[in-house]
């Protein structure tokens, strides 16, 4: 299909006064009551073409999505611009640019579209060594599988292309499966790849998200850097980043503790395929539970570091996921060693990096910690923040004295 040939479904839409001032502001979300009227009746996947409501200029482009809330996805703000084939490839391209820095630095595991801070709401792509993985949170973007794959050969050189579908994608469109190839071919679905020249595994067709999580590579390589000799305590381990890093760093013991054996299973494996001559110990079972016993033991470490899940992905659930960070940080400071680093981080975008820095600095206060707040991060260079919602990674570096 040529680009002349990609054309959408053009709707008409009007919004209200909240509407039109966030697609001015080139926000990329349009919630289903700022629309005053779309004509005639969209589908998802239809082009919204969005006009001011007293000058009829036109001030934004967007795809309807009527399986979610957010019921316009915005491409495009300003004056009119052509949707079409070209227009995505430029973005896609323009993302690859920004990357470029990174694959110079021995690492070919990077996200090269990051939804809608790319500009692309909805859409994901993570790649892995020649492996891209396609993960779609929208029904947006099937319309687009007949020519992504090909162009993602020609820009990035891939050698297979794995699609991946959210939860509700599974549910609402049929037509496609999780973990389908769409081009070459998987001999094994764990596809090892590099991060700062250190050797893990990603799942690309059953494993978490699109086979594992890239947001905290600069933390994971800073981890790394500061490990030579320390004991390591890596709380929520996942698939062992921040293990295997301190490790490879010269860390002389390290501990990884998740509640899934799968994912320690996967830490075990990434510390087996890197050099290191420290041992390794994995602990299964609940975080906090577990935090508690080594408190009760009076356990210390070296560096120890706290990356929970998402606690607060809804307005809800915000005062309960402080309150479990609170704890956490109780816990994780009476296990640092004199001298020692707790490295503290949040993946929960409807808590503010400055409320969470706020709540451990606080935290810390009423402990009676004495302490030195080191550095604070947010997102590695491939996950660039192009909207507040977009900024949901913070991590904080606190030495003890």
């Amino acid at each position: 299909m040529s680009a002349a040939q990609f054309q959408s479904r053009r709707i008409a839409v009007k919004l209200n006064k909240a509407g039109q001032r966030s697609v001015k502001q080139g926000h990329p979300w349009i919630f289903h009551e700022s629309i005053a009227k779309a004509s005639p009746e969209p589908v998802t996947g239809d082009l919204a073409v969005i006009f001011d409501n007293h000058t009829d200029k036109l001030i934004g482009l967007g795809y309807f999505d009527l399986e979610s809330a957010i019921r316009i996805k915005l491409l495009h703000s300003g004056k009119g611009a052509s949707v079409d084939q070209d227009f995505f490839k430029t973005r896609i391209a323009e993302a690859y640019a920004l990357r470029t820095a990174l694959l110079e630095q021995n690492t070919n595991g990077y996200r090269l579209i990051f939804g809608e801070n790319d500009g692309l709401p909805g859409l994901i792509i993570d790649v892995y060594a020649g492996v891209a993985v396609i993960k779609l949170y929208s029904g947006i973007w099937t319309q687009h599988l007949s020519w992504l794959p090909e162009f993602l050969v020609e820009l990035i050189a891939a050698e297979a292309i794995v699609l991946r579908l959210s939860r509700n994608m599974q549910r609402s469109f049929k037509s496609f499966s999780d973990g389908q190839l769409l081009y070459g071919e998987l001999n094994n679905a764990d596809v090892i790849f590099k991060e700062h020249g250190l050797n893990f595994y990603a799942n690309v067709i059953k494993g978490h998200k699109t086979g594992y999580f890239l947001d905290h590579r600069h933390n994971r390589k800073q981890v790394g850097a500061l490990a030579l000799g320390k004991t390591v305590l890596d709380v929520f381990a996942y698939a062992g980043g921040f293990s295997v890093h301190a490790l490879a760093g010269g860390a002389k013991e390290v501990c990884s503790v998740d509640l899934s054996t799968q994912a320690l299973e996967l830490a075990k494996a990434n510390a087996a395929a890197n050099p290191h001559t420290g041992q390794h110990h994995c602990i299964q079972g609940d975080a906090f539970e577990i935090l508690q016993a080594m408190k009760e033991e009076q356990l210390q470490f070296d560096i120890v570091v706290i990356d929970p899940p998402a606690f607060a992905k809804k307005q809800e659930e915000i005062s309960r996921a402080k309150k479990a960070y609170t704890r956490l940080v109780k816990l994780g400071a009476a296990l640092v060693a004199p001298h020692g680093l707790l490295v503290m981080a949040s993946c929960s975008s409807r808590i503010s990096a400055q409320a969470f820095f706020d709540l451990v600095a606080d935290t810390l206060d009423k402990e009676q910690v004495d302490y030195k707040l080191w550095k604070q991060t947010t997102h590695d260079l491939d996950h660039p923040i192009g909207f507040e919602q977009g900024a949901y990674l913070k991590c904080g570096y606190y030495k003890f004295k």
